[in-house]
């Protein structure tokens, strides 16, 4: 059970009609369900991205892939889409839908036709987290 669910979208965007960068991921505030308290956080991650299990197996794959390649210097090209959905064994539809999610959650980027993970996923939550604690709840943000 999920307590506390909610999603979070870009102004209320129906997830039809959202624009390729809108990304909807879930967030709990259940203290249990803490991404840190998982035996594996990254899978956890992308089940909150992913709603199929299947396709949080595959983000996390793509994305240690990214992380892999780039370690090394040599950051996957976007032309490498055919060997990617082939070790993936998915469709193509497939991975530009869930490499979308990723781009859209600011987790990776595409930069240069080179795909590097990305820390605006982490500013956008901290920047989030700190407009809550200062202008909704009043709090000191040196706290």
């Amino acid at each position: 059970m999920i307590l506390g669910a909610f999603t979070v979208g870009i102004l209320m965007t129906s997830i039809k009609d959202a624009p390729r960068t809108a990304t909807t991921i879930v967030v709990r505030s259940d203290s249990n369900s803490r991404i840190t308290h998982s035996k594996d956080p990254f899978y956890n991650l992308m089940r909150r991205l992913f709603q199929e299990e299947k396709t949080a197996i595959r983000g996390k794959t793509f994305l240690n892939m990214v992380e892999e390649r780039q370690r090394k210097g040599n950051p996957i090209k976007t032309s490498e889409w055919i060997t990617i959905i082939e070790e993936l064994e998915i469709s193509r539809a497939s991975f530009y839908s869930m490499r979308n999610k990723l781009l859209g959650a600011g987790l990776i980027s595409n930069k240069n036709s080179e795909y590097k993970l990305s820390g605006q996923f982490s500013k956008d939550l901290i920047d989030m987290g700190n407009w809550w604690w200062t202008a909704v709840l009043g709090k000191n943000e040196d706290l």
